[in-house]
């Protein structure tokens, strides 16, 4: 499998590497420990423990902030360590390295159930902490969540909410016009990182909140006041300010492409970060699932609600970054630091991933030119499938 335990050696050679700056190559990776010990340009090397297929990428493992679901679970149904499990692994398979688990607005029971799980959690590999999109939204932006659970949240949402807070680089998403500003202070006091999403707010109100530290925005241009020519809303607080990141789900459905060059324009590919915002049928070839109640049907990719509202993304990494080359006319470089080096600086996490360079996390993903993955690597453990495991050298 092209393991690498803590004691052990792994030296994989690549005849590309993106090192999250620029794309090199050829070139070999020696790996100590769970950590990138050297990288070496422009030679061979043949007693490598992997040589990756001649056409293959290595690049920096991707990170997905917002993750659902996949592999048939809704984290909502299995707030637990199996149930991330299962997640995890579904999405391992198309790149993602590290991600977010995300539970949608819910009943107060559901959000401890998993906090209390959180700590097992994050002994998964790849789990790097959770988002909790919810359940402080603005009624009119609900998108699919369920409106009766939407609310500021209680003394009883907010003790479960703040234990996420040394879970891991957590996150919530909240509608900041829907809370006391207190509220917001209290989470980032915490430990949590802010998004605003769901959100009907103004522009001057995403100004205060940023103020206060709020620092994302969850699937731009989605469930969100939009740019108006005197009112830019929460749309037009994000293109115009520096200080905020902002995911977006590049699927060709819940943004049009010219929507989408526009945001990277205004954002470029250090603010603008790929996410999934998947759902269980990420990963399986399943046509239909429940939530909460509702059925969700696949058709064209697009997955929606009785209603026709768009319920999550059928999604995944590798097929986000495809998506990013094609729709948004960028080159595979700027795609690759979206999926992995933005998120990772988003998160804090900055000097640990996104780049391959000695001292980071051997957190990796190959892939080849037509966007297939060929193997995944986390602290230096690896999993690749049969086809690679041919170029194997041991």
């Amino acid at each position: 499998m092209g393991d690498c335990s803590s004691s052990d050696v792994l030296t994989i050679a690549a005849p590309q590497i993106f090192d999250g700056i620029a794309m090199r190559g050829p070139g070999a990776i020696r790996i100590s420990k769970g950590r990138i010990e050297s990288i070496a340009f422009g030679t061979s090397e043949p007693r490598a423990s992997i040589q990756l297929p001649r056409d293959a990428i290595l690049a920096p493992g991707f990170i997905d902030i917002q993750v659902n679901g996949g592999g048939g679970v809704l984290l909502n149904d299995e707030p637990t360590e199996a149930g991330v499990r299962r997640i995890v692994a579904a999405h391992r398979k198309a790149g993602t390295t590290g991600c977010l688990p995300t539970l949608i607005t819910d009943r107060s029971e559901i959000i401890e159930r998993l906090a209390a799980a959180a700590e097992a959690c994050l002994k998964i590999p790849g789990v790097l902490g959770f988002h909790l999109e919810g359940p402080a939204l603005n009624r009119s932006r609900k998108g699919i969540h369920p409106e009766a659970e939407i609310r500021v949240p209680n003394g009883r949402d907010l003790a479960a909410i703040k234990r996420f807070g040394n879970r891991g680089r957590s996150i919530v998403t909240l509608a900041p016009e829907c809370v006391p500003a207190s509220m917001i202070d209290a989470l980032i006091g915490a430990g949590l990182r802010i998004a605003a999403g769901h959100s009907d707010s103004t522009a001057a109100d995403i100004g205060r909140a940023v103020d206060r530290g709020v620092s994302g925005v969850t699937h731009l241009f989605n469930a969100m006041s939009q740019l108006n020519a005197r009112e830019p809303g929460l749309v037009g607080a994000a293109l115009g300010d520096d200080r905020l990141f902002a995911g977006i789900i590049c699927d060709g459905i819940h943004v049009d492409p010219l929507s989408l060059r526009v945001a990277f324009r205004c954002k470029g590919r250090d603010r603008l970060m790929l996410v999934t915002d998947a759902m269980p049928s990420a990963g399986t070839n399943d046509q239909k699932f429940m939530l909460q109640g509702r059925q969700i049907t696949l058709r064209d990719n697009r997955l929606t609600g009785p209603d026709g509202t768009l319920a999550g993304a059928h999604l995944t990494m590798i097929e986000a970054v495809r998506n990013a080359v094609a729709l948004l006319d960028i080159s595979l470089v700027d795609a690759l630091i979206m999926a992995s080096r933005t998120s990772a600086a988003f998160l804090g996490l900055e000097s640990e991933l996104g780049r391959i360079s000695p001292g980071y996390r051997a957190d990796l993903v190959a892939f080849t030119p037509d966007f297939e993955v060929v193997g995944t690597w986390i602290g230096g453990v690896g999993s690749m499938d049969e086809a690679s495991e041919a170029s194997r050298r041991g």
